[in-house]
């Protein structure tokens, strides 16, 4: 993780931005968001994990093209050079204008619907939406290195992936751009102006478009805790009842594979420690799931 200096110092050599108090955002898997103030205007930036510069830079273009069909996206802001991002180490950091409003609590039922919503239109606006950086979705690979970690962490991204190509062969699932880390960190509300609306497009990929729910069931605290959640997105969504019903346990699975196969390649470095703690709660509940 970059220290506030570096992070400086990157906003004001590439995008001559001075920031106030940069202050970290809580939330996401695959990368890490600070908010800050500079030239009357808040602003989010983004780092995203690993060589994804092109996927990076199609979830930008992604949210210009939420702007332009009416739902409220973070504006990419372009570099001095014209660049919609830099390299920061292994990652690829971009700068967003941020959308106005607060973010919204995963726990709270009214929030919980906004979320469900705004997720929902996200989907549906984006079905037609094309961009060379985008990426099929391939996020777990059953044979890595770093999965003999734990004595368990093999068999159970191997069931996971097992389970998601069955699913995928013998059901008819709806594909399309996904966001990719829904946390509910990500939407906020105006309440002013009663308009809910998205910080930014993520890490962009295709994929079934019911792993963007189950990664948010994820973060809403489960499927017992995520009622208006899945309400808020059946209502605006493109994916269908029946098709959400049927998806959902082997997605939610496999969105616990990767929470497991993301922490288990940190488990060496500085963050050890909160990977270790992450990599317990993600057996814990991939025990807990059926099947």
């Amino acid at each position: 993780m970059p220290d506030d200096d570096l992070l400086r110092s990157m906003l004001r050599d590439e995008w001559h931005l001075v920031p106030g108090d940069l202050t970290r955002l809580q939330g996401g898997l695959l990368s890490r968001a600070w908010e800050f103030e500079a030239s009357g205007h808040t602003h989010l930036a983004r780092l995203s994990d690993g060589p994804v510069r092109p996927s990076v830079e199609a979830g930008l273009a992604a949210a210009a093209h939420l702007l332009d069909h009416g739902i409220a996206a973070g504006t990419p802001v372009r570099t001095l050079g014209g660049a919609l991002t830099v390299t920061l180490g292994s990652g690829a950091l971009a700068v967003l204008r941020r959308v106005p409003g607060r973010s919204l609590a995963g726990a709270d039922p009214v929030d919980q619907q906004w979320w469900g919503d705004r997720l929902g239109a996200v989907h549906r606006v984006l079905q037609h939406f094309q961009h060379p950086g985008l990426r099929p979705w391939n996020l777990l690979d059953a044979g890595a290195g770093h999965l003999d970690a734990q004595p368990w962490l093999r068999e159970a991204v191997t069931a996971a992936v097992t389970a998601m190509t069955r699913l995928s062969v013998t059901d008819r699932l709806t594909y399309g751009v996904l966001h990719g880390d829904p946390a509910p960190e990500d939407f906020v509300v105006d309440l002013d102006t009663g308009r809910a609306g998205i910080l930014d497009c993520g890490v962009s990929g295709t994929g079934p478009l019911v792993y963007d729910v189950a990664a948010a069931v994820v973060y809403a605290g489960g499927l017992m805790a995520a009622g208006e959640l899945l309400d808020g997105y059946l209502s605006a969504g493109p994916v269908r009842q029946d098709e959400l019903e049927a998806a959902l346990p082997v997605l939610l699975r496999f969105r616990w594979a990767v929470q497991a196969d993301r922490y288990a390649r940190l488990l060496s470095g500085p963050c050890s420690e909160r990977a270790g703690h992450e990599l317990r709660r993600a057996r814990e509940a991939l025990d807990a799931l059926p099947g």
